[in-house]
């Protein structure tokens, strides 16, 4: 479905883009459409005085799995977010420990300290950290729209599962041009 309304009090939250998972192998769209996507979303909202939450991730859940997780220590500006995202004084910004932003970060309070409704959301991976936070958001009432255009992942097929299977039953899609418009 797509977008049909932004509330008065929405916030945008990018997650994971940093050095280290930015320079990943991105699939469908490059990393790098993605960022200068989320940094055109990231200046319309400060435009219009709307948080922007910047989302990084410096650790794992600690949990057992089936697939292997990457090993030895990542280098020291992993975990840095791009600067093309033009950090501001007033963003946000949320260092997570796990797949999702909400889980043991103080996303929420600083959301609802704001009296924020709704988010949009883009970054990296699709099916991982944008999945995760779209699915707590919607958990905890938020309306969800996700920028389509503005998420990539590791795995093709796992991207298109999320865009196409999972996002519209938790909220929204539509492209940033199109989010873009609905904030006039």
């Amino acid at each position: 479905m797509p977008a049909t309304t932004l509330d008065a009090t929405t916030a945008l939250v990018l997650i994971d883009l940093q050095r280290g998972i930015a320079g990943l192998p991105c699939l469908p769209l490059p990393s790098a459409d993605v960022i200068g996507r989320g940094a055109r979303l990231a200046a319309a909202f400060r435009t219009h005085r709307l948080p922007v939450v910047l989302v990084n991730v410096t650790g794992g859940a600690p949990g057992r799995t089936q697939s292997p997780r990457p090993g030895g220590n990542p280098p020291a500006d992993w975990a840095e977010l791009v600067p093309e995202l033009g950090r501001q004084e007033g963003d946000i910004l949320v260092t997570k420990q796990q797949w999702g932003a909400f889980h043991g970060t103080n996303l929420d309070l600083e959301l609802r300290r704001r009296g924020v409704t709704q988010i949009v959301l883009a970054g990296i991976a699709t099916s991982i950290g944008v999945e995760s936070t779209a699915r707590a958001a919607h958990e905890h009432g938020y309306h969800v729209t996700v920028a389509t255009d503005a998420v990539t992942d590791l795995d093709a097929d796992t991207h298109r599962n999320s865009v196409e299977k999972v996002f519209p039953r938790l909220g929204e899609t539509d492209t940033t041009e199109a989010i873009l418009a609905l904030l006039g």
